[in-house]
């Protein structure tokens, strides 16, 4: 393998080297379906049977596909209705689109039954002998493909993609079928590494839980305390969008708690520094604070501030605790992440649509714990060194996702060769 310069032409995706050529989808494909051409709505019901347990044929569904989901929870057809949808039969290798809904999520099918059929919401193209599938499969999924699939999205009301939306998607080609091969296999062996890694820190992760949840199991002469004994605590002010402008001292709220730690690219929230000092210097984050989401579909997420991250102020969604002297820091860090002290907050907790919880419920709360702190930090020092080697693992996949988007970026415009 040997990278190489190239020339480079203007065309509609913008440039490409002089010997790669631009395509419309309607040029790679020999058949692109769905599962009304199998017949109509009527026919369809009275020839059809769905079934949860294993039959003759796997019906596949979108969310089938979705993140390599357990064949557990998959539907099937029976041989009879399989025969009646021969027009969208799978044998592996096919692209499908989603029609309606998160438009712009495509699959390339990969057989794990001895026969499949496609149930409705979802496009079934098979291709020429041009193309090479799973080199059409990353360029869609690239962000030049899936900027073209976005804006033929935009161009319905419905957030549905059609059937010419689909066949008039420009696509870059190489010249040969060898070379669209060589670029599929680079990025599938990153693909690879990428979930190879996801499996270890899944991994990880079951062990961690397995480890937290027998080493927080109370034990003989360990004490049930109140939690409000234990730390100090406080909720962020009820802030309001008027009082919100360009500079000052940053808010945070639940989406800077990322992965254990703060992510402050997107914030753009700041209070002015004359009414934090006149207002709100009690509700400054000190570093080392540990800060929890009490409000909103991420109520839970914990975070620990650093140095780096200040000046910073909370909003109301976001609560901040310290230690007291009975309690050791890394053993609250680990409690506010556990399941004794989320079940405990989910019983206690209010609102359906937007569930959040404050220092009424926090009060609320106990927990069983070593008497001493000295096994408290034995414990925590064990955990937090699983918390540790995953953070690091973590790290090392969104590196390998960024190489992978740069290999993409590079090879299906044809910036780097492979020859």
């Amino acid at each position: 393998m040997e990278l190489v310069n190239s020339n480079l032409k203007k065309t509609e995706l913008g440039l490409i080297p002089q010997d790669w050529s631009i395509y419309t989808v309607r040029d790679l494909i020999e058949l692109l379906t769905d599962y009304d051409a199998n017949g109509s709505f009527s026919s369809v019901a009275e020839n059809v049977k769905s079934y949860d347990y294993e039959e003759y044929a796997w019906y596949v569904r979108s969310t089938d596909l979705e993140n390599n989901s357990s064949m557990n929870k998959v539907k099937y057809v029976d041989k009879s209705s399989y025969n009646f949808l021969k027009k969208t039969a799978l044998y592996g290798g096919e692209l499908l689109f989603l029609k309606r809904g998160d438009i712009g999520n495509v699959y390339l099918f990969e057989m794990k039954t001895e026969k499949a059929t496609v149930a409705p919401n979802l496009y079934l193209l098979k291709l020429n002998k041009i193309t090479d599938s799973k080199y059409l499969y990353y360029y869609f999924t690239s962000n030049i493909g899936q900027l073209q699939l976005k804006s033929k999205n935009a161009s319905s009301t419905l957030g549905a993609l059609y059937k010419d939306d689909v066949k008039s998607i420009f696509v870059p080609l190489p010249p040969t079928l060898e070379e669209q091969t060589a670029i599929a296999n680079a990025l599938s062996d990153a693909d690879n590494l990428i979930k190879g890694l996801e499996k270890v820190i899944a991994k990880k992760r079951n062990i961690k839980q397995g480890a937290m949840q027998k080493l927080l199991q109370p034990k003989e002469k360990w004490e049930v305390k109140s939690f409000k004994d234990l730390c100090w605590f406080q909720e962020g002010p009820g802030l309001r969008n008027w009082q919100f402008t360009k500079r000052g001292i940053k808010v945070i709220n639940v989406t800077n708690l990322e992965n254990g730690l703060l992510n402050l690219d997107r914030t753009d929230r700041h209070i002015s520094l004359d009414e934090f000092h006149k207002m709100y210097e009690h509700f400054e984050i000190d570093e080392n604070d540990i800060v929890v989401a009490s409000s909103g579909n991420s109520y839970g997420k914990v975070a620990v501030v650093r140095k780096q991250d200040l000046p910073l102020l909370m909003n109301t969604s976001v609560i901040r605790f310290k230690p007291l002297s009975n309690l050791d820091y890394n053993f609250l860090l680990i409690y506010l992440k556990s399941s004794q002290f989320k079940n405990q907050i989910d019983l206690l907790i209010t609102g359906g649509a937007q569930p959040n919880f404050g220092p009424v419920h926090l009060n609320q709360i106990t927990i069983n714990m070593p008497p001493t702190k000295e096994e408290q930090t034995k414990i925590a020092s064990v955990l937090l060194d699983m918390d540790n080697e995953i953070l690091a693992l973590e790290t090392k996949l969104e590196k390998y996702k960024s190489i992978k988007q740069g290999m993409m970026q590079n090879l299906l415009t044809g910036k780097i060769r492979l020859v």
